[in-house]
């Protein structure tokens, strides 16, 4: 049978990237790229008011966009998107 973890990886071209792999396999630590690790701090760390105006903000952003920008304008920034996914 044949399974994803079977997959070979393709090799990095970057010098650091390798040597961060190969350190990784003589330490036997997992094996997990450096970007996807990401700092997030302790919850007690975190201003609840902060995270509340944060969050409050997230969800009438988008929709308060939309109803301030035109038609016209609306239009613009889509055909903007459709050229830069498809160039």
């Amino acid at each position: 049978m044949y399974h994803d973890c079977m997959k070979k990886k393709k090799p990095s071209t970057d010098v650091n990237v390798t040597a961060f792999e190969i350190l990784q396999a003589v330490t036997g630590e997992p094996a997990e790229e450096p970007s996807k690790k990401k700092k997030k701090l302790p919850e007690s760390e975190k201003n609840p008011a902060a995270v509340a105006l944060g969050r409050l903000g997230g969800l009438k952003g988008g929709k308060a966009r939309s109803a301030a920008l035109s038609k016209k304008r609306k239009s613009e920034i889509a055909q903007k998107a459709a050229r830069a996914r498809w160039m």
